[in-house]
């Protein structure tokens, strides 16, 4: 029940403009309230970048963790709250979409496991690249932004932090002190360049004032969308408390790696994975959330975290309705201060990047792995083909998701061939 009414206000949300998912759609959110692009555009947009998540990264998760992930639940309700024409629709619409949520991933699951291939067992074997290449992607944004020599220290440190856990710390992720560590040293550099730039007597005075007059619109946009994004305070509130009410029940897990953490009880460890990758996402989601005047449905992403480690339901509710209220609110000044550190922002863009270059190389290792343990190598076969497949035809599913897919599509196939006598499984 409690997937299927949060599906039902995120898509109530969306389809108010007041909040979405994707932070792709959210910039085109902006002609769409100002009347410059419709509904049916809008909603087109956010299909065309929203399904390939859904279904070759979000539906693959929640079946090999068994937890659910906010690519399969948020964005079909981005969708479905835009393109309704009425208000109640959008509700209808995105209840519906819950209950397909609920009870389909189970009925998968089970439906799955009496198959003669399980591809979704075989799936798990995707935890633990993602798990410990994931760790890395700070190393990979410090060495992006700061050079080769400290993205090489920032490695070795966070190497012997790894082993160092595994030593001392048998029974907690070792990649958590690692990325806490990597982290640090990234937003520690950033600050240490921002605050160590010329000022004063280096600058040109006669530049500021004929900047002002460029920066004023920009200035009033955010000025608007932060009045907007206010007039939405209690409605934001209320979806704060869904989303983490959801997380604290350990159903939802913000993010790749922290859904195979939560399926393993290591709530801690979730926390930490996704409070860190929290860094490389608020400062885009909140300037994308001033321009447009419309909210990400998971904030800044710290709602996550702040759920996993909540021990009532009730202080979920409160608490996630106390972490968007702050947020919101505090959006114009993370705006300004933002400005004023451009090797944060940066730090950012590269966190981002990062993130999604070891989780693209993590997801294909795991993949790979998967199709080894349902079919060896007939299975890496099908997998890898149906990955090439897409990189050649210009990738009609997104790198990311593309191996997961095809994990799943590779599992049928296996399956059909079994049920022709053309294979039989290793374990036969």
């Amino acid at each position: 029940m409690t997937v299927i009414v949060l599906c039902a206000l995120t898509s109530w949300v969306a389809q108010r403009a007041a909040a979405v998912f994707h932070d792709g759609v959210r910039p085109f959110l902006l002609d769409f309230v100002q009347g410059r692009s419709t509904r049916r555009a809008t909603a087109a947009v956010s299909f065309g970048l929203s399904a390939g998540f859904v279904f070759g990264l979000g539906a693959p998760l929640a079946l090999s963790t068994g937890v659910l992930n906010p690519w399969l639940v948020f964005l079909p309700t981005d969708v479905l709250g835009l393109v309704s024409p009425k208000r109640w629709l959008a509700a209808v619409l995105g209840g519906a979409w819950g209950a397909v949520v609920v009870f389909g991933v189970g009925g998968a699951n089970s439906w799955v496991h009496e198959l003669p291939v399980d591809f979704v067992t075989a799936m798990q074997q995707m935890a633990t690249p993602i798990l410990y290449l994931f760790t890395l992607f700070p190393v990979l944004a410090v060495t992006q932004q700061f050079g080769r020599l400290r993205g090489g220290l920032c490695g070795v440190l966070e190497l012997a932090l790894v082993v160092l856990s595994l030593k001392l710390w048998p029974k907690v992720f070792p990649g958590s002190i690692a990325m806490a560590a990597g982290v640090l040293i990234l937003v520690g550099l950033a600050l240490h360049r921002d605050w160590g730039r010329p000022t004063g007597p280096e600058e040109d005075p006669e530049e500021d004032p004929e900047e002002d007059p460029e920066e004023d619109p920009m200035a009033g946009l955010f000025r608007a969308g932060a009045v907007r994004l206010r007039s939405h305070l209690p409605l934001l509130m209320l979806l704060g408390a869904g989303v983490c009410l959801l997380c604290q029940e350990h159903v939802l897990g913000g993010g790749e790696a922290s859904g195979f953490l939560i399926a393993k009880g290591d709530y801690g460890g979730a926390a930490q994975v996704d409070f860190y990758r929290a860094f490389g996402f608020i400062p885009l989601i909140a300037t994308t959330a001033l321009a447009s005047g419309a909210y990400g449905i998971a904030g800044f992403t710290l709602v996550y975290p702040v759920g996993y480690l909540l021990p009532s339901p009730w202080l979920a509710l409160a608490a996630g309705a106390l972490v968007f209220g702050v947020e919101v609110m505090l959006l114009s000044w993370a705006g300004r201060a933002l400005g004023g550190l451009p090797s944060v922002r940066d730090a950012s863009g590269h966190l981002r990047n990062a993130i999604t270059q070891s989780l693209q190389l993590a997801i294909l290792f795991g993949s790979l792995a998967a199709a080894n343990a349902m079919g060896g190598g007939p299975g890496i076969l099908v997998v890898g083909g149906l990955y090439l497949f897409n990189e050649v035809t210009g990738r009609p599913v997104t790198r990311m998701a593309a191996a997961p897919a095809a994990v799943i599509a590779g599992g049928i196939l296996l399956n059909v061939l079994y049920w022709l006598h053309l294979f039989t499984p290793a374990a036969r």
